[in-house]
């Protein structure tokens, strides 16, 4: 398959409005200065970058030729320059991925996923870390990776003030963490450009190999994915949802598969593919605000 060079893409061409607002949201919250400048003050991007280069396989075009030849093509298609580093890291029994470093970005993939995933899966998930590269948002996704620790180190450090300003802010960290997943699942279907592949790529973040993946059960998964995206949630579920984000193990792959193919649905990843994305920012948060704020949409901070 040929995929298009998107030369000259911007993120905000495809980013999601529940991520600008939990974003927007999150940066007027009293305190962020405070974090950010601790985040800095601790050498946190120094720190990140050193433990995956000490302790992970450094991927080149000679030692792994084909996850650094999906990962050269991901960044050339979503426009993404200079290369971030690539480290391969120990088995964990599922696939997983990250992105640390904003000065210089660094990617990890795991052996599951280098095993599990085929040449055309890899570009979705190398896109969906990227994604925060092409949003400049390392910094908020690196303060959420280190919030535990930062929380305990203001807490000893302040009496105990630094530690409740992060304790009320951590929410709106890890609700923001969850609405910028839906922006760069959007960017990782422009680097496949194939839904098929988005979808199986989700459901082998979701646990299941290859050998399960036959047409009834990615129809089911399908239809799942489009009953979830359709559900109204009620304003009582709000604790629900805060304390369902705050889970780092759960993938939330059906909620975000839904989210995608209503993105799909609409035409407008193909405007963003044939670079025929007209609309400001405003005017495509208002259209897609109007279909999921007004039942109650995944983002508790909108109506909070």
């Amino acid at each position: 398959m040929t995929r298009k060079i998107l030369t000259g893409l911007s993120s905000e061409a495809y980013e999601h409005p529940f991520d600008r607002k939990a974003l927007a949201s999150l940066q007027n919250m009293p305190g962020v200065s405070l974090l950010l400048k601790k985040v800095n003050e601790y050498g946190i991007d120094r720190l990140l970058r050193l433990q995956s280069l000490g302790s992970e396989i450094r991927i080149s075009p000679r030692n792994f030729p084909q996850l650094h030849e999906a990962f050269v093509e991901t960044c050339q298609i979503l426009d993404v320059a200079p290369l971030p580093e690539l480290c391969l890291f120990r088995g964990t029994g599922h696939i997983e991925t990250y992105i640390v470093g904003v000065e210089k970005p660094l990617v990890g993939i795991n052996l599951d996923g280098m095993e599990w995933l085929e040449p055309d899966e890899l570009l979705y998930v190398f896109g969906h870390e990227v994604a925060r590269i092409k949003s400049q948002h390392m910094v908020y996704h690196q303060m959420a990776i280190v919030m535990p620790s930062l929380k305990n180190l203001l807490n000893s450090t302040t009496l105990g003030v630094g530690g409740l300003v992060a304790s009320g802010m951590e929410l709106a960290l890890y609700n923001w963490r969850m609405m910028a997943r839906f922006t760069a699942d959007r960017a990782a279907m422009l680097a496949c450009q194939d839904i098929d592949v988005a979808t199986t790529t989700l459901m082998k973040l979701a646990g299941l190999p290859d050998e399960y993946l036959t047409t009834a059960v990615i129809e089911d998964f399908l239809i799942q994915a489009r009953e979830f995206a359709s559900n109204s949630f009620d304003p009582v579920d709000k604790v629900t949802k805060i304390l369902s984000y705050t889970e780092p193990g759960l993938s939330w792959v059906v909620m975000r598969a839904g989210e995608l193919l209503k993105w799909v649905d609409s035409g407008e990843y193909e405007n963003v593919i044939q670079l025929k994305n007209l609309k400001a920012p405003e005017e495509a948060e208002e259209k897609e605000g109007n279909t999921l704020e007004e039942k109650e949409g995944w983002n508790f901070l909108t109506s909070w």
